[in-house]
């Protein structure tokens, strides 16, 4: 797909319309509001089509690595970086220092126009300052001021799971589908929805936190601080979880997994669950068909909250594939309010992997560029000093 638009989802794209009147008064109840309705629709969605079609640098931030990369209009990524997480994280400075290297770095070799960044935490309606980052000492911290003014590019800050969204929205598995709504499992439970082509950040710039749904009263403790949350119960943890529980029970039907580890229960990770379960390891497989269960209770929850027309499953433990989706899809069919008397949402696997937040937030970055001069672009000094002499 391009920045001048997929021609297929511009013949083809259906909005939905508020009002159900058929009179053609201008309320919103009549025929000029619901063509009021679809033209603000289209205004909306054409909004990144009309995006200047620009490189630009993305940022992936999480607890343990920082990941880079130039992002052409079409989503395609024309150069990787990236670097662990610094020890010394719990500094704010330290991880800002590290963006500023790697955007200098890649901006040696390409002529780029803005920086996306997506960060694994609160981020506000603004799209400036992350409020919260479990994994970061970042509280209230002022990422986008702080980077504009080092690297003079025009620089967003979003939420990961919502430039993961984005990027499935606009090149992967959600193309087409104008009411979206992304999971991302991996260590926890995280989410995002698009919605005409806007992404729903919230009031606050936090919708989107479903892993912190509670679906079992007085259940599992929650790093959040509640119990009984979703992500305890169909994330990367709660598979891990489950997996040592059994094995340090000295269960007979964990030996395959602990043979896998050479006795060591703590070895046990996700990955090495999936891998079990593709082997066929039976007790694995049980392990993840519990919680793609749990993954489809939760989906026909949101169905029922927000009726998106697909949901788009990523993260690390969507690895397991028909593994994980074939028990979430049993599980949403059941649970489903209203079933067999309303349309069901599909549940897809996403198709971009890794790169989504990375490429999601160079494309939402696009969205704010503008053409600089290529000849010898001003830089500033990588730890935040005046611009070169006589560059620009």
């Amino acid at each position: 797909m391009s920045g001048s638009g997929d021609p297929k989802r511009e013949k083809n794209g259906k909005f939905s319309m508020i009002g159900s009147g058929s009179g053609t008064g201008s309320g919103l109840g009549g025929r000029g509001g619901r063509t009021a309705h679809r033209s603000a629709s289209r205004r909306r969605r054409s909004v990144h089509l009309s995006s200047l079609r620009l490189p630009t640098i993305g940022i992936d931030i999480g607890g343990t690595k920082v990941a880079a990369g130039v992002v052409d209009a079409d989503g395609q990524v024309l150069e990787r970086l990236r670097t662990e997480t610094p020890d010394k994280s719990k500094s704010p400075r330290v991880v800002e220092d590290t963006i500023v290297e790697l955007v200098l770095d890649l901006a040696d070799r390409h002529v780029v126009h803005a920086v996306g960044i997506g960060a694994a935490g609160w981020v506000d309606a603004d799209r400036s300052k992350v409020l919260f980052a479990p994994h970061l000492n970042w509280r209230g911290e002022p990422l986008q001021q702080a980077l504009s003014e080092r690297l003079r590019f025009p620089v967003i800050v979003e939420n990961d799971a919502n430039a993961a969204a984005w990027a499935e929205w606009r090149f992967g598995a959600g193309r087409g589908e104008d009411h979206l709504v992304m999971i991302t499992l991996g260590t926890g439970i995280g989410g995002a929805i698009v919605k005409e082509g806007l992404l729903e950040r919230g009031r606050w710039g936090m919708a989107g936190e479903f892993g912190h749904m509670q679906v079992v009263p007085g259940g599992h403790r929650c790093p959040c601080g509640n119990r009984g949350c979703w992500e305890q119960y169909s994330s990367g943890n709660a598979l891990v979880r489950e997996a040592r529980e059994l094995a340090a029970a000295e269960s007979p039907v964990a030996e395959p997994l602990l043979e896998r580890v050479a006795g060591d229960v703590s070895a046990i990770t996700g990955p090495l669950v999936t891998e079990a379960a593709q082997d066929g390891d039976a007790v694995a497989v049980e392990l993840l068909h519990d919680v793609g269960r749990w993954l489809g209770v939760g989906i026909a929850n949101l169905a029922a909250a927000l009726d998106p027309g697909r949901f788009v499953i990523g993260g690390g433990v969507s690895a397991a594939g028909d593994l994980l989706l074939g028990p979430a899809q049993d599980a949403f069919r059941r649970t489903l309010t209203g079933r067999g008397f309303r349309p069901e949402a599909q549940i897809v696997l996403a198709e971009l992997g890794n790169e989504a937040g990375l490429v999601g937030a160079a494309d939402l970055a696009r969205q704010v560029a503008r053409r600089f001069r290529t000849v010898k672009r001003r830089r500033v000094e990588r730890w935040g000093g005046a611009p070169d002499r006589g560059e620009g």
